[in-house]
């Protein structure tokens, strides 16, 4: 009796020493949307905790995510590329280390009295501040319409999503750009979507991993096991629909039929990439959106192979991390997406 009890407190303790060691960081998610979907699904499915991860995800608007990298109170921000690419391109002292998602499900929603984007001009579009994802999404669809940043009169709000959303409710914009769920329910209330950027290939709406290279030198691990992590979060996405809507709901307190709305609009074009190389495409879509002229020189004049690296999802395709997670199917996925990174 007494020798089962020591080989049970044995084991017990040996089941306790991943989570005694583990590394605990703090991951940066700024909007409660689908494109965090990876980092939730990593938190909840445990796989960061695999790794030897003790992950704190935080919800932290705008700016506000940079400072925590900057000043060391996180490890990780996983924002638009837009934003990543302009705070990384400062000082040189940050790097992207990977993107899971380069398709957005973005809707440019707005009154009854607009009929289509051409009908912006001379109209008020909320923003959450000039130079933001969404308003270079929105110049990028004026710009199919022959239209221009100063055609329109940019409303920044300051906040999220659900600020934006409130703003064209309330009257204060005719139009805004929209994630899910949040553009169900205004077509719910009779406004009208004049564009889905879903519909659009040529408009990139892509994210990024930001980590800071000082981190990177003091644990070259960290990236890989957070690529690690966030890849089999990627596949349990695909194959476990029910369990992908709960952690879901986690983070986000929507109804669960509108997260099953939401997923659908991910899974359907698969839109997360399943081997997370930035992309040059999406590194170029970037610099033609910049409309602040003085942000667009220095941005264009950086030399961005500087603060984009893909070395980590290379290495991962060399080992074959992504065949045996994925399948040898995926072998094809990795030579198509290794011709479009970003060297």
């Amino acid at each position: 009796m007494r020798s089962r009890i020591w080989l049970a407190l044995l084991i017990a303790a040996a089941l306790l020493v991943p989570a005694a060691f583990a590394e605990k960081i703090t991951l940066i998610y700024p909007n409660r949307s689908g494109s965090q979907w990876p980092l939730f699904l990593a938190k909840e499915g445990g796989y960061y905790q695999k790794y030897g991860l003790d992950v704190d995800l935080k919800f932290v608007v705008g700016p506000g995510g940079i400072a925590a990298l900057v000043s060391g109170d996180a490890a990780m921000v996983n924002s638009s590329l837009e934003q990543l690419m302009q705070a990384a391109s400062k000082d040189g002292s940050m790097v992207l280390v990977g993107s899971s998602l380069n398709k957005g499900t973005f809707a440019l929603m707005a009154g009854k009295n607009v009929a289509s984007v051409k009908d912006l001009k001379g109209k008020r579009i909320a923003v959450g501040q000039i130079g933001d994802a969404p308003y270079g999404y929105v110049i990028a669809l004026l710009a199919k319409s022959g239209l221009g940043p100063r055609d329109v009169v940019w409303v920044p709000v300051g906040t999220d999503v659900s600020g934006r959303a409130a703003a064209l409710a309330s009257g204060r914009a005719d139009a805004t750009m929209l994630t899910a769920p949040a553009y169900f329910r205004l077509e719910d209330a009779g406004f009208k979507t004049l564009a889905n950027l879903a519909e659009h290939d040529d408009i990139f709406a892509s994210t990024g991993y930001l980590m800071k290279k000082s981190q990177i030198q003091a644990n070259p691990k960290l990236p890989e096991l957070l690529l690690k992590a966030e890849a089999e979060a990627t596949k349990r996405f695909y194959v476990d629909k029910a369990f992908a809507v709960k952690a879901y709901m986690v983070y986000d307190k929507e109804p669960q039929a509108d997260v099953e709305r939401i997923y659908d609009l991910y899974a359907k074009p698969n839109a997360f990439e399943r081997v997370p190389y930035v992309l040059t495409a999406a590194v170029k879509a970037v610099l033609a959106e910049q409309s602040d002229p003085q942000v667009a020189a220095r941005m264009k004049a950086y030399d961005f192979h500087k603060v984009v690296d893909n070395s980590t999802v290379e290495r991962l395709v060399k080992e074959k991390f992504f065949e045996t997670l994925f399948g040898p199917s995926i072998k094809v996925e990795e030579d198509r997406k290794a011709k479009l990174a970003f060297r």
